[in-house]
């Protein structure tokens, strides 16, 4: 269990969709332990495997308490209520924006040993749980932003210390809905 240099913005494993998790091995767990570690490092909400360079389809989230990961989730939304509010991602650090997501969840996926889990979220891990599948398919919480806020989001990381000018920005699309803007506006 080490902590693990976080995948900034640019980087090209942010925008590749991550693969389903076949193997539930000790690999697997340690993966899942270092992800938690550099969470835990960087006071952060969740973190997903790709922001470790790893283009598997797991994350870690430690939200009102609730420490846990999740691997091949799959997300399901019981009602069409939503929430707006500040976002902001480890790989894209220092900025936040307000970004629309839905308030309630169910996701459904597995743990490190390949069993069933279920977590039904509101509010705060809602938004982590979405946040962090939206990794998984390569798709950045900016992208979730109206074209005003993206071109805001993309000056204030144009102008970030830790931008790296060679790593051209990339604007994708969630699979999991319409496009930022729109009524569903789910949403690192």
């Amino acid at each position: 269990m080490t902590v693990q240099p976080i995948r900034l913005f640019g980087d090209p494993v942010l925008r590749t969709p991550a693969d389903p998790v076949v193997d539930f091995d000790a690999e697997l767990r340690r993966l899942i332990a270092d992800l938690t570690d550099t969470m835990r490092e960087q006071n952060g909400a969740g973190l997903a495997a790709p922001q470790l360079g790893v283009g598997l389809r797991v994350f870690t989230f430690d939200v009102d308490d609730v420490l846990g990961h999740l691997v091949n989730p799959v997300l399901e939304f019981p009602d069409e209520e939503e929430q707006d509010g500040p976002e902001g991602c480890l790989s894209i650090p220092g900025l936040y924006f307000d970004t629309k997501r839905r308030q309630n969840v169910i996701a459904k996926g597995f743990n490190g040993y390949g069993d069933p889990v279920q977590i039904v979220g509101t509010g705060l891990m809602a938004r982590c749980v979405q946040h962090e599948t939206d990794h998984l398919d390569g798709v950045l919480f900016i992208d979730r932003l109206d074209p005003a806020g993206r071109k805001e989001a993309m000056k204030a990381i144009r102008q970030a210390e830790w931008y790296d000018p060679a790593a051209p920005p990339v604007v994708k699309l969630s699979p999991h809905g319409p496009a930022a803007g729109s009524p569903f506006g789910l949403g690192g």
